[in-house]
């Protein structure tokens, strides 16, 4: 069952671009890649919203979600977050374990 994080930050004058180009120019983004536990951690950008990026971020279960609240990680992102006046929304979401049902995969290309 894993568990994916979308975190939107927003900000003004670019500041959440900036905050996002900060975690991958600094090492911060590589480095939660190879947390175990660790399944997905990718930032977009909104086309309607040039103020705000999405992170999705997704983990194994909630014991490596746990493992990296509490990792020294989080304490140099909360310090970007503060450097750039960042503020978030965040949706949470469990995997369906029985995967895509079959009447939706119709609509799947691959």
């Amino acid at each position: 069952m894993a568990i994916t994080i979308n975190i939107y930050y927003s900000g003004t004058n670019g500041s959440a671009k900036k905050f996002a180009e900060e975690m991958v120019s600094s090492g911060i983004v590589s480095d939660i890649r190879e947390e175990k536990g660790n399944i997905r951690y990718d930032y977009f950008f909104p086309m309607d919203d040039c103020e705000t990026v999405l992170l999705i971020d997704s983990w194994t279960d909630q014991h490596a979600i746990d493992l990296h609240h509490a990792s020294p990680m989080m304490e140099k992102i909360s310090k970007l977050r503060e450097k750039y006046d960042l503020h978030m929304t965040v949706e949470r979401y469990v995997s369906d374990e029985n995967g895509i049902p079959e009447t939706d995969r119709h609509f799947i290309k691959k």
